[in-house]
C-alpha cells in the first residue's frame, strides 16, 4: 500500500466549532499525529473489503464496462479536520495498484465545506469497487478528528490535554486514535497490556477480599518494571491520599464535581499526574480543565463522533 505523497500545505485556517465555520488551529504547529501502522491498516482494510464485496461487486461487473474508466473526486460537503489521507490511498491501492490517487490535504488540517480533499482516476471498476469502504473510514476518520478539535479548542491555554478512552470501535482502535491525534488530541494506553490502570472493579474485587488498596498498590509497583505507568481511579476525596502516598503515577478523579476536583489537584499537589473522568462534554470540559487537572479523558471522542459528511463524486467515462 502506497501512502499518499505530501502537497503543499493550505493556508492555516482555523479548527471547526458545532455547526460553524473553523475559528482555532486544529492541530498545534509542532504537533505530528502520526501514521496508522501499516500492517495494522492493512488488516483493517482486508477485512472491510472482504465484507463489502466477498465475491466481487456483482453491480459494477455486470454493468459497467471492463474498459470504463472513472475520475473521481473527494470532497467535503461540510468544514471539519481530515484523518485518514493515507487509509483513502491505501483502499484505492488495495483494490487495484494501478489506480491514480492524489491527496491535496494533510492529516490534520481544517477544510471548509466544498474543498477538494483527494481525487482518483483510473478502472471505473476498481473506483467504484473501493468506494464505499473509503468513505466509511474517512467519514469516521474525520468526524473523530473534528470532535476532538472542538475540545481542544475549548481547554486551549489551561495546560490540560484531551485524551481518548478504550471506548473505541472493536478492530478500528489503532485508526480512531490516529484520528484523535489529528484534532490535536492525545492517547491514553492503547490497550490492556500497556499500563496499570485500576477502576472501580478492580478496586472493589481487591476490598472484598479484604486487601488494603494502598497495599495493593505498593505490591504491584514492587513487581512492575520501571517503565510501567501505574494509574488508580477514585470516586471519593478521601481515597485520594491513600492512592498517592502509595505511589501511583497518575491519579484518576472519575465523575468528580469541579469543586471536588479543585480539592483534588490541591490533595495531589503536584505528587501525581490527575485525570479527570467523566461527565465530560463540551458544555463542561473548559471548566473542568480550569480545575487543573493535567488530563481530561473524554469516552465519546470516539464512541459518540458522528461521520463526517464527505462525498465521492464519480464520473464515470466509457471507452
Amino acid at each position: 500500500m502506497t501512502a499518499p505523497t505530501a502537497q503543499a500545505a493550505p493556508t492555516a485556517q482555523a479548527a471547526p466549532t458545532a455547526q460553524a465555520a473553523p475559528t482555532a488551529p486544529a492541530v498545534p504547529a509542532d504537533t505530528d499525529p502520526g501514521t496508522v501502522p501499516p500492517h495494522v491498516l492493512r488488516r483493517v482494510i482486508d477485512t472491510a473489503l472482504e465484507e463489502d464485496a466477498p465475491w466481487g461487486d456483482v453491480t459494477s461487473e455486470t454493468l459497467i464496462p471492463a474498459t470504463a474508466t472513472a475520475a473521481a473526486t473527494l470532497a467535503a460537503r461540510e468544514p471539519g479536520v481530515l484523518a485518514g489521507g493515507e487509509v483513502f490511498v491505501a483502499v484505492m491501492h488495495a483494490v487495484d495498484p494501478d489506480l491514480a490517487v492524489s491527496v491535496a490535504l494533510r492529516d490534520g488540517d481544517v477544510f471548509a465545506a466544498g474543498d477538494v480533499i483527494a481525487s482518483v482516476t483510473g478502472s471505473a471498476r476498481s473506483v467504484l469497487r473501493a468506494e464505499r469502504v473509503a468513505l466509511n473510514l474517512v467519514q469516521r476518520m474525520s468526524g473523530i478528528a473534528t470532535l476532538t478539535a472542538q475540545y481542544v479548542a475549548a481547554v486551549a491555554g489551561t495546560g490540560t490535554r484531551v485524551v481518548d478512552t478504550r471506548k473505541t470501535t472493536p478492530g478500528l482502535r489503532a485508526l480512531e486514535r490516529h484520528a484523535v491525534r489529528c484534532g490535536g488530541g492525545h492517547n491514553h494506553r492503547t490497550s490492556l497490556s500497556d499500563a496499570v490502570l485500576a477502576k472501580d472493579n478492580h478496586l472493589a474485587v481487591l476490598l472484598a477480599g479484604g486487601t488494603d488498596i494502598g497495599d495493593a498498590i505498593r505490591a504491584a509497583r514492587r513487581r512492575l518494571g520501571h517503565t510501567v505507568h501505574l494509574e488508580v481511579e477514585v470516586d471519593r476525596i478521601d481515597q485520594i491520599e491513600p492512592v498517592v502516598a502509595a505511589g501511583v503515577d497518575t491519579v484518576m478523579l472519575d465523575n468528580f464535581t469541579v469543586p471536588m476536583l479543585e480539592e483534588g489537584v490541591a490533595l495531589v499537589a503536584g505528587r501525581a499526574l490527575v485525570e479527570a473522568s467523566g461527565g465530560v462534554s463540551l458544555d463542561t470540559v473548559a471548566a473542568i480543565a480550569a480545575t487543573g487537572v493535567d488530563l481530561v479523558s473524554v469516552g465519546a471522542l470516539t464512541h459518540s463522533a458522528r461521520a463526517l459528511d464527505l462525498g465521492l463524486d464519480v464520473d464515470v467515462r466509457p471507452v
